[in-house]
C-alpha cells in the first residue's frame, strides 16, 4: 500500500527542499501510481501512493481542506465507510466519491483526537491543524501498518518506514541496544515487549492502538482502545443464535475486505480460518471477478517428519476445500530453489530489523510476489484466527470443567471427544488430569513452547536489566511467558501491543514491496471483541474443539475440512531441508559467528554451540524443529544485522 512521511519544524523554520527530497528518496524502488507532497514553510507532508480501493484512484493525498485549515496523509483503508458516513452526515451522492484518506479528516473534525477510536480497519495516518499549530497521528489497534519517527530539538519527522528516516542527515544509524536485549531474550517469536522502540538509536515507533501529539514543544503518545475493556459478556438464547450472530458479524468483516479495484486473492492452507476467509470472499464476489487462492507446498522430495496426525503437504485438503467451493484459480507454490538462508540479506532490507519468523518466510514473500504478477490489490490471510474465530482447545476446556466440578458435562464431552479423535477415553481423561494438575506433568512448559531458547549473553541481560522489563510484561527468565492459563494468555494478547508488531510490520513492508496489501479479516476488531464477549461453551461443544467456527462455516467448507479433529498442517517443517545444498556455507558462518567477539558480548555461547554441535553432526533435515538449530539461526540473522551496521564480522 502507500508510503507516507513529512517533516515538522516547531521553530517555524522553513524546511529544506534537501530534507523533503531525502525523506521521500527512502521509498525509491516501490511501485506507486502518484507521488504528491504537500508543502508550506514549517510542515512537509508526502505519500508514496498506492491505489487500492477504487475511491483511492486519482486521489489527492496529501489532502489539504481549506475551510479547516487541516492537512492530512494516511495510509488506510477504512472498513466500516458507511458507520462514518451516518455519524457525519455525509450526502449519499458524495459517499462513493470520498477516499478513506478525506474521510480521516472529517472524523477528525467531528472527534478530534478522539477520532482513532470511531475507525475500523487498517491505518496509519498524519495531519497538521494548522489554525490549533498541533501534528496529530494515530496507528490502528494491532499495528497493521507500520510509522516511526524522530523527535528532537524541537524536529519532528515521520515515515512508513526506517530507511527514510535514517536518510536524512541529522539522524545517524546507531544501535539501540535495549532493542536488541528485548529480542534475544525473548525466546518466542515476539521481537520486543515495548511496542515505541525500534533497533536504531533516537528512531521510535507509535505503538498500535495510540495517537500521537505534537504541540508547543510537548510529544504526547496516547493510548486509545484497550479490547478488554471495551467487552461486553454476551447471553444469547440459543446455541443457534450465537452462530448466527456470528456469522453476520465475520461475513460483514470479510466483504469490507473486498474493496478494490483490482484483483483479489488469498493464502489458503487445509485448515478452517483460512478457509472460512476464502468461501465467504468467493461468495461476495462476482462470479467473473475470479477469486486467486495461494497454497505454498513442500518440494516433492522431502519426505516428513514427526507424528502422523501432523501434515506438511496440505494440498489433498486445499483441493477439497477448492472443489466444495468453486470458481477459484487456485495456485500450489512450491518455491523450488527458494530457503530462508540465501534470503536473509533481501528480508534484512525488507524488513530494516532482525526478524524471526525464518521458517516461513521465504514461501509468505513468494506468495505476494505471485500475487504481484496476477496484479492482486488485496491478498486476504486468516491469520489472527488461532485466537478469535477458531478459538477452543479442550486441553484447556476440559480441565476448566473439572475445576469447576461440571463434572456429568466433562465426562458427556471427553466420551464424545474419545469419539470424533478415536483416541481412548482414557488417553483423553489422563490428558485432562495433567493439564489440570501441573505437577503431574512437569515437561508441560517444554511442551507448551517448543521454541528456542532465549539468546542473550547474562552480562548484556544484566547490564541492560532486561528480565525485569520483560517480568513486566509477563515473561520469566526463559524468555517465555509465566502465565500457563490460555484464557488469561488469550485476553492478555489482545491487550499487550506487541504480539503482532513483528509480523505486521513484514506485511507493511511486503506491501510496499509489491504494491499490495495483505488484509486479515479475522483481526477485524468487531470480530475479536464477539469472540471475547460469548462463553467459553460455544467454541467447545459436543466433544468438538473450535466449534464456533466449525459450526459456523457448514454449508460452507466441505464437512472433511470443517468437522477434522484428528489432522493438522505443519507447514515449513521443510525450510532446513531446502538449506541442505548451502550446509557448508551454513556451518563456515555458523562457526564465524560463535566467534565474533561483538557477537558474543550479546548472544550466550552456550547456546550457539549447543546448534552447531548438532549442525556438524551433518545435514539433517529433522532438526528443522529443533530449539538449539533455530536459535542459532537466529544467531546468524543478528549477525547479518549487525554486519550490515559494520558492527560485526
Amino acid at each position: 500500500m502507500s508510503g507516507i512521511a513529512g517533516i515538522l519544524y516547531e521553530n517555524q523554520a522553513n524546511i529544506a527542499t534537501e530534507y523533503a527530497g531525502k525523506i521521500m528518496n527512502g521509498f525509491q524502488g516501490f511501485p506507486s501510481d502518484d507521488i504528491q507532497v504537500y508543502s508550506r514553510m514549517n510542515i512537509f507532508l508526502g505519500c508514496h501512493a498506492r491505489w487500492i480501493t477504487p475511491e483511492s484512484m486519482g486521489e489527492r493525498n496529501p489532502y489539504y481542506d481549506k475551510t479547516s485549515g487541516v492537512v492530512i496523509t494516511s495510509d488506510s483503508i477504512i472498513d466500516n465507510r458507511m458507520e462514518l458516513f451516518q455519524s457525519l452526515q455525509v450526502d449519499c451522492s458524495l459517499q462513493q466519491t470520498i477516499s478513506d484518506t478525506q474521510l480521516i479528516l472529517l472524523a477528525y473534525l467531528k472527534w478530534g483526537e478522539e477520532t482513532p477510536k470511531y475507525l475500523i480497519g487498517d491505518f496509519a495516518f498524519f495531519l497538521w491543524d494548522e489554525r490549533q499549530q498541533k501534528l496529530f497521528g494515530a496507528r490502528d489497534f494491532s499495528g497493521s501498518r507500520t510509522l516511526y519517527y524522530v523527535y528532537k530539538d524541537r524536529q519532528f519527522y515521520f515515515s512508513t518506514i526506517i530507511e527514510s528516516l535514517l536518510k536524512l542527515p541529522n539522524v545517524k544509524q546507531r544501535l539501540n541496544e535495549e532493542w536488541l536485549a528485548e529480542y534475544l531474550a525473548i525466546a518466542g517469536v515476539v521481537d520486543t515487549v515495548d511496542s515505541s522502540i525500534t533497533p536504531f538509536v533516537g528512531i521510535e515507533q507509535v505503538p498500535p492502538s495510540h495517537s500521537i501529539t505534537i504541540e508547543k514543544g510537548r510529544k504526547k503518545v496516547k493510548r486509545y482502545s484497550q479490547i478488554s475493556s471495551e467487552v461486553k459478556p454476551i447471553h444469547l438464547p440459543s446455541d443457534n443464535d450465537y452462530v448466527e450472530a456470528f456469522q453476520e458479524i465475520y461475513q460483514s468483516a470479510v466483504q469490507a475486505r473486498l474493496r478494490t479495484h483490482k484483483k483479489v486473492g488469498s493464502q489458503l492452507s487445509g485448515g478452517l480460518d483460512s478457509g472460512s476467509v476464502v468461501s465467504l470472499a468467493a461468495k461476495h464476489l462476482p462470479e467473473d471477478a475470479g477469486l486467486h487462492t495461494f497454497s505454498y507446498i513442500p518440494p516433492k522430495d522431502f519426505i516428513p517428519f514427526g507424528p502422523k496426525n501432523l501434515v506438511a503437504n496440505e494440498s489433498s485438503f486445499v483441493h477439497k476445500t477448492v472443489n466444495y467451493i468453486g470458481r477459484l484459480q487456485d495456485h500450489y507454490l512450491d518455491f523450488e530453489g527458494k530457503d530462508s538462508y540465501k534470503q536473509i540479506d533481501e528480508f534484512l532490507e525488507i524488513m530494516e530489523m532482525p526478524y524471526k519468523f525464518f521458517e516461513n518466510s521465504f514461501w509468505i514473500k513468494g506468495i505476494f510476489e505471485e500475487a504481484q504478477k496476477r496484479d492482486i490489490g488485496i491478498l486476504l490471510n486468516g491469520n489472527r484466527g488461532n485466537l478469535s474465530i477458531s478459538w477452543g482447545g479442550v486441553q484447556d476446556y476440559f480441565p476448566l470443567l473439572l475445576k469447576q466440578c461440571r463434572l456429568l458435562k466433562l465426562y458427556k464431552e471427553v466420551e464424545a471427544y474419545s469419539k470424533n479423535i478415536a483416541r481412548p477415553r482414557k488417553r483423553v481423561a489422563a490428558m485432562v488430569l495433567r493439564e489440570t494438575f501441573p505437577f503431574l506433568n512437569q515437561q508441560r512448559k517444554k511442551y507448551t513452547t517448543g521454541g528456542p531458547p532465549p539468546l542473550i549473553n547474562p552480562e548484556f541481560a544484566a547490564k541492560t536489566r532486561i528480565y525485569t522489563k520483560l517480568a513486566e510484561a509477563g515473561m520469566d527468565a526463559t524468555g517465555w511467558f509465566s502465565e500457563l492459563n490460555a484464557f488469561e494468555q488469550r485476553r492478555r494478547h489482545f491487550d499487550d501491543l506487541f504480539h503482532w508488531n513483528a509480523s505486521n510490520t513484514f506485511m507493511t513492508k511486503l506491501s510496499l514491496k509489491y504494491g499490495l496489501i495483505s488484509r486479515d479479516p479475522t483481526n477485524d476488531i468487531r470480530v475479536i471483541r464477539f469472540c471475547l464477549s460469548i462463553p467459553e461453551d460455544q467454541y467447545v461443544q459436543k466433544g468438538m474443539d473450535r466449534a464456533l467456527i466449525r459450526r459456523s462455516t457448514e454449508g460452507y467448507l466441505p464437512d472433511e475440512i470443517r468437522l477434522n479433529q484428528q489432522i493438522r498442517g505443519a507447514q515449513g517443517t521443510d525450510w532446513l531441508y531446502r538449506v541442505i545444498p548451502h550446509w557448508k556455507s551454513l556451518l563456515q558462518e555458523a562457526r564465524e559467528v560463535s566467534k565474533d567477539p561483538v557477537i558474543l558480548s550479546y548472544i550466550n555461547y552456550n547456546c550457539l554451540k549447543r546448534g552447531l554441535d548438532k549442525l556438524g553432526k551433518g545435514a539433517i533435515s529433522e532438526y528443522a524443529v529443533d530449539p538449539d538449530v533455530r536459535a542459532l539461526f537466529r544467531s546468524i540473522i543478528v549477525y547479518r544485522f549487525l554486519k550490515k551496521l559494520k558492527l560485526a564480522g
